[in-house]
């Protein structure tokens, strides 16, 4: 079954607090709608994903588009932007509905509402309510409830696309979720395990606890890099993507920009993905003076292909001459705009050996250099 993701983001979500509403406040760098659209992503089974916006975030749409996400315009009242949503799916058979301010959605739970579709008209994960229930008035406990056969309901909720739109067709009135729609319509809602993680953000303390149940499932890795280049004739080098003036110029292969490889390195280091002679080998004549971009491109981009975003880098130059200093600010913005990160992740410095090895009586110079890449 083909299934899409309908992610309704058009609410306001005042009792989150905060200057915006809660979809578009941050989880660390990314926004709770990304953290939530990044879920659906990431799931095999998902061939398509819409998103509904609110009128006044319409202008934030493109940024949506560009990722191959399809938005549509809804409503603050819920169930009118699901009925937007679904009017203007991605070709599919099954829909997942699911609120855009529950960010901490597993793999799995997504998993089993889309199996079990295969044998109901909708499905939807649940978890069974294990705490008394009380009632209360004037602060004080009034009364109490049997939990026996309640449940707390998550999303997402799934259904077949014709059924779904048929039941929200017929359905008057406003209706707790989608849930409540299609048994309105006579149709089987299958429950299947949700999780205590799967929380939605409702209060301002919602936000610690998102953040702690992300934090955890994040794959963090660190690579390192080392390069060597001895000096040779010529009149400049190339360190981090710009030509630094000087009396030799490094032997390499390529251009021998030491900085670029040692970055390089590390980028495939954290990946496990071997170093830059097993995806350019020395002793293919097509790489003969080429220029270090390629390489580190090549490693960005399979650490994007991969799922991982590169945060930060850090480069260390090791020489007596030339001076990088005066050349730093140029070489990060070159480094930034090859991996396409903020200039302020990537720092570029330099260092001496006191005069000491190779690089102290001046043979060449060498570099270390750390990468850190996230998936979240």
């Amino acid at each position: 079954m083909h299934t899409c993701a309908l992610i309704v983001a058009a609410g306001r979500g005042t009792r989150a607090g905060g200057a915006q509403p809660k979809q578009w406040q941050l989880l660390g760098d990314k926004s709770v709608l990304d953290h939530t659209i990044a879920a659906f992503e990431r799931h095999p089974q998902v061939t398509g994903i819409l998103v509904v916006l609110h009128p006044d975030d319409m202008h934030k749409a493109p940024r949506f588009k560009a990722r191959g996400i399809a938005v549509t315009q809804g409503d603050a009242e819920r169930s009118l932007s699901v009925r937007a949503g679904l009017a203007a799916l991605p070709p599919c058979e099954g829909v997942l509905i699911h609120d855009a301010a529950r960010p901490c959605v597993s793999e799995a739970v997504i998993s089993d509402v889309i199996a079990a579709l295969a044998h109901n008209s909708g499905a939807a994960p649940a978890l069974a309510v294990t705490d008394a229930l009380w009632t209360g008035a004037d602060g004080v406990v009034s009364g109490t409830k049997d939990r026996t056969g309640l449940f707390a309901a998550q999303t997402p909720q799934g259904f077949h696309r014709k059924a779904i739109i048929a039941a929200h067709e017929a359905y008057r009135g406003i209706a707790a979720d989608d849930v409540a729609i299609a048994r309105a319509a006579g149709l089987s809602v299958a429950i299947t395990q949700g999780e205590p993680d799967n929380i939605k953000i409702t209060t301002p303390a919602d936000f610690t606890r998102a953040a702690r149940i992300l934090e955890k499932r994040m794959d963090i890795r660190t690579g390192n890099g080392f390069d060597v280049h001895a000096f040779g004739e010529g009149d400049h080098v190339m360190l981090c993507g710009v030509k630094v003036p000087h009396d030799r110029g490094l032997v390499g292969h390529s251009d021998a920009d030491v900085g670029l490889h040692t970055i390089t390195d590390a980028i495939y280091g954290a990946l496990a993905e071997g170093d830059i002679g097993t995806h350019f080998p020395p002793s293919d004549p097509q790489w003969k003076g080429a220029q270090s971009h390629i390489f580190l491109r090549h490693a960005a981009q399979l650490a994007r292909d991969r799922g991982f975003t590169l945060t930060h880098v850090d480069c260390t130059l090791i020489c007596e001459h030339p001076k990088v200093g005066p050349h730093a600010a140029a070489m990060r913005a070159a480094v930034a705009e090859m991996v396409a990160i903020d200039a302020d992740r990537v720092s570029v410095k330099a260092t001496t050996s006191e005069r000491l090895g190779f690089t102290g009586r001046g043979e060449g110079i060498a570099c270390i250099a750390t990468a850190t890449l996230v998936k979240s």
